[in-house]
């Protein structure tokens, strides 16, 4: 589709928004970028963000009145969706870090008393439509949150996904369904509840061992959940469990239900139930169903926390896991550099750069797929954070300066996510400086001790240290926490200046983070240096328990891109120490030209 077409199309989805507003009596109508299941990756029936305005990144809120729309999105995302929006009525509304609601404080700044803004609570996170109710009704602005204003324009919406299931087996589940499930009932007596309702993905894959494809690159299903004393309902969509799954779930007392049974099977709850409910991670819709009879207990899910914290069995899959992943990569980056060099071959394009990568990893047993869109940026496009080349927008890797990956995959034994920069041709004395910069921000947070507990967001300044010293900063999270052959973005740790310091963000052994500082300048270049890292017992004694990161990620980071005077002895040795580790792991699984290229690139400096 032509940039034309586009902007032909968007202008007609606005003029039949806008009608069907009229049409409702609704003044502003808001559609976010959500799902049922508060998902960050959306299957393509809720991509209606996307839909409306044309802007593809992964967060943002569309708002449309009858004389406006707008995106709202942060940093990540600004330079892309300027390019995306262009030619189009519908504003960019940028969010400064920190501030990712600002569209609230907009609707109540700009709606007047009187009037209706609607939006779907099936897609509303319950503390969002809290905040939202509290400040439009502060306004004398009603809220809807009955209306999918959606479902009337949108005549050919996608259903829902209808890929099979499977468990996610022995060896690599380390615990059975049955485990997962006594260990959840024993916190939900801890919480004096008898019941317990999930709607997020991860917690559901988790809890029952199952995996799908419902929704690209994570491996998850679209599903509710209602666990009990004595019996457990997952609903689905029908015909995604072959008979032979249903009755081994049966076995453990699962059963399945239609997918659109879940609010019914709320609403039937007896009067005098308890139920626990997770408000970060349940819709107000869901919520809605509830009746008021029943007893509510709000706590974070028990499931999040205990698929945060891998057991010693899980992070021996990861580790295997990250050798074969580190094996794939060395064939990669072999292949990359013999490539650039040889002046016969074929142009090497941001695409190719996916393919083979990913070609790479299918390569190596238990690879099931990639964990995100390959992030392939050469020069100015390594500066938008959140870069996908495309048939229609890509650059050549051609003439001097910085390529970016940030890549993973999908293993049975884990999830990986890894970002490097390699020079091409020639680079300057300021690619260096700004490389070393950030090499030193990733070093210092590996290299922290930190008390047990404490939260995420107190360890990001460790990171940018090195880098604010230089009068720099970056727009993004230092770290996200990652699943086991599971979502790449896990909560509930996060290592970010714009998260709350909240107790559900403390740090606690076993949790698998990334750490992945950088910098970025427009039109010029970018540089993320991105490892993920465990939290291991460091010390114990008068002053309690203390944390250290052990680095899993294994890949040679590229000391061609290093200024040695701005490195301290002991950041020295890391690195040396460093890719003394990834050469001992990663030769058993890699020959020839890889071996040759690890070996190079593995050199103490």
């Amino acid at each position: 589709m032509s940039t034309n077409d586009s902007t032909v199309q968007r202008a007609a989805r606005l003029e039949q928004l806008r009608a069907a507003m009229a049409r409702h009596g609704i003044d502003a109508f808001i559609v976010p970028s959500s799902d049922p299941h508060l998902s960050e990756y959306l299957p393509r029936r809720w991509q209606g963000r996307e839909w409306m305005s044309g802007f593809t990144g992964s967060v943002g809120t569309f708002i449309a009145t009858a004389g406006f729309a707008g995106v709202w999105t942060d940093g990540r995302y600004w330079t892309q969706a300027e390019t995306e929006l262009a030619g189009s009525e519908i504003a960019l509304m940028k969010i400064p870090s920190g501030a990712s609601l600002l569209h609230i404080d907009w609707l109540a700044a700009n709606m007047q008393p009187g009037q209706t803004v609607a939006v779907d609570a099936r897609v509303l996170g319950l503390a969002v439509a809290r905040l939202l109710g509290e400040a439009l009704g502060a306004r004398g602005v009603k809220l809807r949150t009955d209306l999918d204003l959606l479902d009337e324009i949108w005549h050919e919406r996608p259903g829902l996904p209808l890929d099979p299931l499977y468990e996610h087996a022995a060896p690599y589940a380390t615990m059975s369904r049955a485990e997962k499930l006594a260990a959840t009932r024993a916190e939900m007596d801890r919480l004096g509840a008898e019941r317990h309702f999930i709607s997020t993905l991860d917690d559901i894959g988790y809890l029952f061992n199952l995996r799908g494809s419902d929704v690209n690159f994570n491996p998850v299903f679209v599903a509710h959940a209602l666990v009990e004393r004595d019996g457990a309902t997952v609903f689905v969509a029908e015909n995604k469990a072959s008979e032979e799954l249903r009755a081994r779930l049966a076995a453990d007392g699962v059963r399945l239900a239609p997918y659109a049974e879940a609010a019914e099977a709320l609403a039937a709850l007896p009067a005098d139930s308890t139920l626990l409910l997770d408000p970060r991670r349940v819709t107000a819709g869901m919520r809605a169903a509830v009746p008021d009879t029943v007893r509510v207990v709000e706590a974070i899910n028990p499931t999040t926390f205990a698929k945060s914290r891998k057991s010693e069995a899980e992070v021996a899959h990861v580790r295997a896991t990250m050798e074969q992943d580190g094996a794939a990569l060395c064939e990669f980056f072999a292949w990359l550099e013999a490539t650039l060099l040889d002046p016969h071959r074929a142009p090497i394009t941001e695409l190719t750069i996916d393919e083979q990568i990913t070609a790479a990893r299918a390569r190596r047993p238990g690879f099931v797929s990639p964990s995100f869109n390959t992030i392939a940026g050469f020069n100015a496009n390594g500066a938008i954070m959140h870069y996908r080349a495309s048939q229609a927008s890509h650059s050549t890797i051609e003439g001097d300066g910085l390529l970016l990956i940030d890549s993973g995959g999908q293993y049975l034994g884990g999830t990986t996510d890894i970002t490097r920069v390699v020079p091409v041709g020639t680079i300057t004395a300021e690619h260096k400086r700004d490389f070393t910069l950030v090499l030193k921000g990733m070093m210092a947070l590996s290299m922290a001790h930190f008390p047990r507990g404490t939260r995420g967001p107190m360890l990001d300044a460790i990171a940018r240290a090195p880098i604010w010293a230089a009068g720099v900063d970056y727009g993004h999270g230092t770290g996200h926490g990652v699943g086991y052959f599971m979502n790449v973005h896990e909560g509930p740790q996060v290592i970010s200046p714009s998260a709350s310091p909240d107790p559900h963000t403390a740090m606690e052994p076993g949790m698998i983070t990334s750490n992945e500082p950088g910098i970025y300048k427009p039109g010029r270049w970018g540089i993320r240096i991105e490892n993920l890292v465990l939290n291991v017992p460091a010390a114990s004694g008068e002053f309690g328990e203390f944390l250290r990161f052990e680095t899993l990620t294994l890949c040679p980071i590229d000391t061609r891109c290093l200024d040695m005077a701005l490195l301290h002895p002991h950041e020295v040795q890391w690195l040396n120490d460093y890719h003394a580790t990834v050469r001992e792991r990663l030769l058993p699984h890699v020959q020839g030209a890889a071996r040759t290229w690890l070996e190079l690139r593995t050199r103490a400096v």
